[in-house]
């Protein structure tokens, strides 16, 4: 029996499947146009007519595998228990991605992105899972009305990112809790009082 040919959206989700899968196993170094067209079973020009070059592709694969795999946000009755819970499941659920970035690091030059690059190109029109956090907490009462600087709310990404990097495994409960009791919650409960 023959296989049914895919055609526009369901053509597409493959070939991020794949490539995912493709990134996942290999790296950046075997995220080829090639390969990915090879898993996918598709061929070159079919994603060349989707994706200008690796860079996009990359882009997309990523944005994918993320918005497929959204981090709920947390209600836990408190800042403390939300931050905790907000990290643990992002640490489950995105330490291969912050690997594979941190690995990709050097090979990102040659498609002229910067992990940041990447980053920002993801976060494109998403709001940031922490701002929900953040309001939890201004509605609580536990943290200022003011608006946190975006430095600062993306501080507990950046965190797990580097202990993620800085170990290539995930995090452990022990640094989570650390970054969150002994530099989120100071930072920004000072914020909840500073009036000078």
């Amino acid at each position: 029996m023959a296989a049914t040919r895919r055609r526009g959206a369901q053509l597409r989700q493959a070939i991020l499947e794949a490539a995912w899968l493709q990134l996942r196993d290999h790296g950046l170094s075997g995220f080829t146009i090639e390969t990915i067209a090879t898993r996918a079973h598709t061929s070159k020009p079919v994603l060349y007519r989707r994706w200008s070059d690796r860079g996009a592709l990359l882009v997309d694969t990523l944005r994918d595998h993320l918005d497929r795999h959204p981090l709920p946000v947390p209600d836990t009755g408190s800042l403390r228990g939300d931050l905790l819970a907000l990290l643990t499941v992002a640490n489950r659920e995105r330490a291969d991605v912050f690997e594979l970035l941190g690995l990709a690091a050097v090979s990102l030059e040659q498609l002229h992105l910067t992990p940041a690059d990447v980053r920002d190109q993801l976060m494109a029109g998403h709001a940031p899972t922490m701002d929900a956090v953040l309001a939890h907490a201004r509605e609580r009462g536990e943290i200022s009305p003011e608006p946190v600087p975006e430095r600062v709310r993306d501080l507990p990404f950046a965190l797990l990112r580097a202990e993620v990097l800085m170990t290539m495994q995930p995090a452990t409960d022990a640094a989570i809790t650390e970054i969150v009791d002994e530099i989120l919650l100071p930072l920004l409960a000072g914020r909840h009082t500073r009036d000078i």
